[in-house]
């Protein structure tokens, strides 16, 4: 699938390698997946096959590291990626808790086997661990390297709510015991800073704010012609928590007002196995609401037609029901010059307020969603002046080369100095 973090952590590495410093990507679990340049190192840690098999048999927790090698390629991984198994909290608790214990864990093979190549490489003068999943890292790594290690905040705690109560306790109890081991944490909007600070514990003045950045390369945010078709478009993966079914209520409560015009919703992103019934419970729906012929999927889209894509609609909502800390398609659809519609609640209050692409509305409540879809079509000028404002703020404040400069700032701090010309960054993803 293409993941939010894993694309985040990607365009970050690759704005960074653009300044010039020099950044070691390194992948965990399977290779990473991205719509645009992979800058991530030819060589997995932490092996999904790995894990699991040391997780459920002591036997290949002593297994010889030659031996590991075979099921730890990128052709075994990828193969067993390919399987789209279900990533459900509820069926990883046993596992998330084993690898916050580190090297107490059962997967403490695979911490050595990081610890020993990162003592190979170059040392590093930063190291960035992706979120708080991976903190029972920070210890061994400052032990190993003696360097400063910073850790992302970019949405684990909806994982973590997830997971059933007593490996839920467990793992933010873990968490929680390694705080001091991270000498910076960056999350990746105020909302979620503020958030993790009262969720985990984790000491104001170890936190900062490195915002969301997107690569701009192939958007285009230029005016295009109305048409005569009002075209609503979801762009995220298709899971509840994300929302789809509460557009599709606004999309029936708009349709069916005497003063709707002609419509269709189109809806794109990654499905997981688990949410397959999901989906079709939504094209049933919409079905006996007698829009079926309205509402279309069109699956996971590479990044041409992604861009595609959001130049097609007329507007764009991600209702999620749940605090999001990232949002990376709404500023996306936005630099592609189109509006959107969230709800007043997680970052999404601080994306609109500082690019003025779109319009807040009540969480949760279909009827205002449905209505301030339908002022945009109504408002011609609105929208319009909505896709220039919405364009140009992603530009200034949400640009992979902003959350670059940001990060450094907090990289070039823990170094107790100013800003090097040249810095080293070694990012376990």
């Amino acid at each position: 699938m293409y993941c939010g973090s894993c694309m985040r952590d990607n365009a970050l590495a690759a704005a960074l390698l653009a300044k010039g410093h020099h950044v070691t990507l390194a992948p965990l679990y399977t290779p990473t997946l991205t719509d645009e340049q992979n800058v991530s190192v030819d060589r997995v840690f932490f092996g999904g096959i790995s894990i699991y098999l040391e997780q459920h048999a002591a036997l290949f927790r002593h297994t010889p590291w030659m031996l590991d090698r075979l099921w730890d390629s990128r052709p075994a991984l990828q193969a067993a990626a390919r399987r789209s198994i279900p990533v459900d909290p509820k069926l990883l608790g046993e596992l998330t808790v084993s690898i916050l214990k580190g090297e107490e864990g059962f997967q403490r093979k695979e911490v050595q086997k990081l610890l020993r190549w990162l003592a190979s490489e170059p040392r590093p003068e930063v190291v960035s661990l992706p979120y708080t999943l991976l903190i029972s890292l920070a210890r061994p790594i400052r032990r190993t390297l003696g360097r400063p290690v910073c850790c992302f905040l970019q949405g684990e705690d909806s994982f973590l709510e997830g997971l059933p109560e007593q490996y839920r306790s467990a793992a933010l109890e873990l968490i929680r015991a390694n705080l001091d081991h991270v000498d910076a944490f960056l999350a990746v909007s105020e909302f979620y800073a503020e958030f993790m600070i009262r969720y985990l514990g984790i000491p104001a003045g170890k936190m900062h704010v490195a915002p969301l950045g997107i690569n701009l390369e192939g958007c285009d945010p230029r005016p295009r012609p109305r048409s005569d078709v009002f075209t609503i478009g979801y762009f995220a993966r298709v899971a509840p928590e994300k929302g789809l079914h509460v557009l599709c209520e606004a999309y029936r409560r708009l349709r069916e007002r005497p003063d709707a015009p002609r419509c269709r919703l189109e809806a794109a992103g990654y499905l997981a196995p688990e949410h397959r019934a999901y989906l079709r419970g939504i094209e049933q729906q919409m079905q006996q609401w007698g829009f079926a012929e309205e509402f279309h999927y069109r699956g996971v889209l590479d990044r041409e037609s992604k861009f595609r894509f959001l130049q097609s609609l007329d507007v764009m909502s991600v209702p999620a029901v749940f605090f999001e800390p990232k949002g990376i398609s709404v500023l996306e659809a936005m630099a592609n010059g189109t509006p959107v519609v969230e709800p007043r609640r997680g970052s999404f209050v601080e994306m609109l307020r500082k690019t003025g692409g779109g319009i807040l509305v009540e969480p949760d409540d279909p009827g205002a969603l449905a209505e301030s879809l339908l002022e945009i079509w109504r408002n011609p000028a609105l929208a319009a002046e909505l896709s220039r404002k919405g364009a140009a703020g992603v530009r200034e404040h949400y640009s992979a080369a902003r959350m670059a400069d940001r990060a450094l700032e907090v990289f070039a701090g823990l170094r107790g100095a100013a800003a090097p010309r040249s810095a080293e960054v070694a990012q376990s993803r």
